[in-house]
């Protein structure tokens, strides 16, 4: 009987998520705000709250999560992670300093204390690369010229968060100077050794890789993704750093034949993390925090496109690209989830949990309307106040001037 319902309750989510899925193309539209309202319906205190299917809908979601950054990693070659990052870390600090400062700010108005300071800090700070991979993918953009300019942006994030949330836990459960320090260099010291793998030894895990059966090769890189992914998150590492540099490890023919297998995985499992994100909420504890969470979420929306535009033009991406890169890192998500799961557990502050639900129910919804329509408005707004109704964004410079890639080569 439990088995029956199970697959009752799990057939109608996917059902349901295919039917949303058809709705939001026809309005040429980003299906995850829809997936997101799903899982609201589908939650605690929602319309109809599941039972049976809970527990694989939580494991298909963080199987989501894995495949959204395994598929960002693949777009990108170990030589170009490094050179990027080599060249884009002052966008990092100016990342951290924009969009950190305002969470840290706001929990030591709201009068919650400093160690609920770095965490909503946390919150504020880290974009949700799940949300931008899926956002990018359906807008077509991830052969853009500012594509680069985002996905360090993100790298740089997932990395920091390498350092970050071991030292988060160590704030929030109050250990010792010395046990912090150990868990910090350990995770730091995972996150190198699996960097510096995928950078020297990227050819040679391709060919190990390599099949040209199509079924040998989605098992052989599936399995690999997830047993990295799982090491990684047992040494206090995100699963998500892992996979993403599983990615950039895999070159070549192997990436591309990856890329075409486990796209269709990719979306299934993306929008079970979504209506998982959703079924986690409360519907009812949103309405008390909602106008602190909206006056931050707007705040932070707009450092956030404002690092992007400055990243962007630092790397000489033209006005048009920089709206765009401003734009689609507005999204929070999964990292911001975990930092506050993290202090709501350690009970620091009982409203920290709602607002940060709010905060990035609000953004995970807005982030992809700013995606689609931060340049467009942009463009609009240069065009009404420009003598003569003439947009600077439409004076052709060299690097607005040459097309779009259709995609990345490798």
């Amino acid at each position: 009987m439990h088995s029956a319902v199970f697959l009752i309750e799990f057939g109608a989510i996917i059902l349901g998520l295919g039917l949303l899925g058809r709705v939001a193309g026809r309005l040429k539209f980003s299906p995850i705000p829809l997936y997101l309202l799903a899982g609201l319906a589908f939650g605690t205190g929602g319309l109809l709250p599941l039972g049976a299917s809970e527990e694989f809908v939580a494991i298909g979601a963080e199987i989501g999560v894995i495949l959204l950054l395994l598929m960002l990693g693949l777009e990108y070659t170990a030589s170009d992670l490094v050179s990027n990052l080599k060249t884009q870390y002052p966008a990092g600090i100016v990342d951290f300093t924009l969009n950190a400062l305002p969470g840290a700010a706001a929990a030591l108005l709201l009068g919650w204390g400093p160690v609920a300071a770095v965490v909503l800090a946390g919150v504020t700070w880290i974009s949700s690369s799940g949300v931008i991979a899926k956002v990018m993918g359906d807008l077509g953009r991830l052969g853009n010229r500012e594509t680069p300019v985002i996905l360090s942006i993100l790298v740089l994030e997932d990395l920091a968060m390498a350092v970050y949330l071991p030292i988060i836990t160590a704030l929030l459960a109050g250990v010792s100077l010395a046990a912090g320090s150990l868990t910090l260099a350990i995770a730091l010291g995972v996150a190198g050794a699996v960097l510096f793998v995928a950078v020297r030894y990227g050819r040679l895990i391709s060919r190990f890789v390599s099949s040209d059966d199509p079924e040998k090769l989605l098992l052989v890189v599936l399995g690999l993704t997830l047993l990295v992914a799982g090491i990684a998150q047992q040494l206090q590492v995100s699963a998500a750093v892992g996979a993403f540099l599983v990615g950039i490890a895999l070159s070549g023919e192997v990436a591309e034949g990856t890329h075409t297998l486990l796209s269709p995985l990719r979306d299934l499992f993306a929008a079970v993390f979504f209506v998982f994100f959703g079924l986690h909420t409360d519907p009812a504890s949103i309405p008390p925090v909602l106008l602190p969470a909206l006056a931050l979420a707007l705040v932070t929306a707009g450092t956030k496109i404002a690092t992007g535009y400055w990243a962007a033009g630092r790397a000489g991406i033209g006005v048009k690209g920089r709206w765009r890169a401003g734009g689609t890192l507005v999204a929070r998500g999964e990292f911001s989830i975990v930092i506050a799961g993290l202090a709501v557990t350690a009970g620091i502050e009982p409203a920290l949990g709602p607002l940060a639900t709010a905060y990035v129910l609000i953004l995970v919804v807005i982030g992809p309307l700013t995606a689609r329509y931060t340049q467009p408005l942009a463009a609009w707004f240069a065009e009404r106040r420009s003598p003569g109704g003439r947009s600077a964004d439409r004076v052709p410079d060299a690097a607005a001037a040459l097309p779009e890639p259709a995609s990345r080569e490798r």
